[in-house]
């Protein structure tokens, strides 16, 4: 990783910059970012408590909307656990 003085002499950040179109994180923090200044975005946001707001895509969509509640939630998986019971039930 490189130290912020690092990226500010120019001969280095074009090394650094080179390095992160490949995917690799030159930025403490940068994780994901294609170039420097994306990077050091990222790690400012993250240092400030942003980030993904906890929740991943796919996490999101398991979960279902932030609005739901946990008693409408468990009922939604009590549903599809009655579904699964009803399925085997009538196999047998």
């Amino acid at each position: 990783m490189a130290s912020e003085q690092e990226r500010r002499d120019p001969q280095k950040r074009a090394e650094l910059e080179e390095k992160a179109k490949l995917g690799e994180t030159v930025v403490p923090g940068g994780t994901g970012g294609f170039s420097v200044e994306a990077q050091e975005h990222l790690a400012e946001g993250r240092r400030k408590g942003g980030g993904r707001g906890g929740r991943t895509r796919k996490e999101a969509e398991v979960i279902g909307p932030r609005d739901e509640s946990g008693e409408e939630r468990a009922d939604d998986e009590e549903g599809v656990t009655d579904m699964h019971e009803t399925n085997s039930r009538s196999l047998k």
